[in-house]
């Protein structure tokens, strides 16, 4: 078995971290059988670099070693670049084509991202890792392959799971050997060394002198908490190996390389509570839609019942001017609207009378509403409704003539026609 050290060497991995040691053994002692790893970690601290160790120390290190990101293929068309497709099988498919699975027959396959594959190719994935079948798209052959897996992925697996977005019984299958790569903030000694080698190489690739930190620079270098990991900070080498002229590079100058670098010794906000009223999900919007309508039709109802006792509209509008505001809005000029239209939309008919009353030619406008007597059962609400009904019929679903009609602005009969859902 070959040493960490000479592991580090042959595929140029930087540092001394007791977790990346750790990781890199585990990758040598799983090397040799054909169970399947899942390497976890952060996006960008060189995932990548497991699969090859793994597979160069295998028995299938002479066979065929493919990477596959699933991040980057198309959901419409990753069964076919994974498994293959037959001749016609879709629009497209002008020849029968070879899959990743049956090329990499007798080698590895390494899925990266593997937590971005959609739920339907998940399920094909599970039975090649349980017997080693698989179908062409648009076959009714079973093949067989003989392929080790290695998968990636930078997203939390428990939470895909419980969001179904991840099978279950496939996370198993994967990750019978978990290994973890620590992110680039946890390896505070391998900081410093690493971005050393980057400038090196870059200075090399440049045909320039090496860039150097001064003492605060690095204190500065190590602080950081490096979100993009190792990709940023051989981003970061690269930048500043270009553009600055000075090899010595100061504080203030690596400073305007970091973004949020002021921040860059405080903790990241990794969640926080959900604020009042902060809806995260359409059920609770919809909730708070029915809640503020029930409360709209109580407040009317209260400003009926008011009307009934006092049979004055004047006086029930001068003591209710807060609760009419609250049903209709505060625009000054919608209010005005229902100042002037209280009267005629609540107007309560004439007390019943035995006599019998001669009604002469209509010339209210509001002629086709029937007149409301006491013993009659129906709601505000739903008389209301008619009323809308039959004034958008009248005009032809007219909003401006019908709001016109009725008394009210034309914003007023848009909320009751969404409220209603006329």
């Amino acid at each position: 078995m070959e040493s960490i050290q000479s592991i580090k060497q042959r595929f140029e991995i930087i540092g001394n971290d007791v977790k990346l040691n750790r990781a890199i053994e585990k990758a040598i002692q799983v090397a040799p059988t054909d169970i399947s790893v899942l390497v976890t970690g952060e996006s960008g601290v060189g995932k990548e670099a497991l699969p090859k160790i793994i597979h160069s120390l295998s028995h299938r290190k002479h066979a065929k070693y493919i990477a596959v990101n699933c991040g980057a293929i198309p959901e419409g068309t990753i069964d076919s670049e994974l498994f293959g497709h037959e001749k016609g099988a879709f629009t497209g498919a002008t020849a029968t084509r070879s899959g990743y699975f049956e090329v990499a027959d007798g080698g590895t396959i390494f899925l990266d991202e593997v937590g971005e594959l959609p739920l339907t190719t998940q399920v094909r994935l599970l039975r090649v890792l349980e017997n080693g079948e698989f179908l062409k798209v648009g076959s009714s052959q079973v093949q067989k392959t003989d392929v080790r897996i290695v998968a990636a992925t930078n997203i939390n697996m428990f939470e895909a799971i419980k969001k179904e977005k991840f099978r279950e019984d496939l996370y198993y299958r994967l990750s019978t050997v978990e290994i973890n790569i620590p992110p680039l903030r946890e390896r505070k000694e391998d900081i410093h060394l690493l971005f050393r080698k980057f400038a090196s190489d870059f200075g090399q690739k440049y045909k320039m002198p090496t860039i150097r930190l001064d003492d605060d620079a690095v204190q500065l270098l190590l602080k950081y908490r490096w979100p993009g990991n190792i990709r940023q900070l051989r981003n970061i080498a690269e930048q500043v190996s270009v553009l600055e002229e000075s090899r010595l590079i100061t504080l203030a100058t690596l400073n305007g390389y970091l973004p949020n670098s002021s921040n860059s010794n405080l903790p990241a906000v990794v969640g926080k509570e959900k604020k009042e009223g902060d809806f995260s999900t359409e059920r609770e919007i919809l909730y708070k839609v029915l809640f503020d309508m029930k409360g709209d039709l109580n407040d009317l109802k209260k400003l009926t019942l008011e009307l009934l006792k006092h049979n004055d509209s004047e006086k029930v509008q001068e003591e209710n001017e807060n609760l009419i505001r609250k049903i209709y809005g505060d625009d000054e000029e919608d209010y005005t609207e229902q100042e002037e239209s209280t009267n005629k939309i609540l107007q309560l008919p004439e007390p019943y009378s035995e006599k019998p009353i001669v009604k002469t030619p209509p010339v209210d406008k509001y002629d086709f509403a029937e007149e409301i007597q006491e013993e009659e059962t129906l709601s505000l609400q739903d008389k209301e409704i008619e009323l809308i009904k039959k004034s958008l019929e009248r005009n032809k679903g007219k909003r401006k003539a019908a709001s016109a009609e009725l008394g009210i602005s034309e914003r007023t009969l848009y909320r009751k026609i969404k409220q209603y859902d006329l």
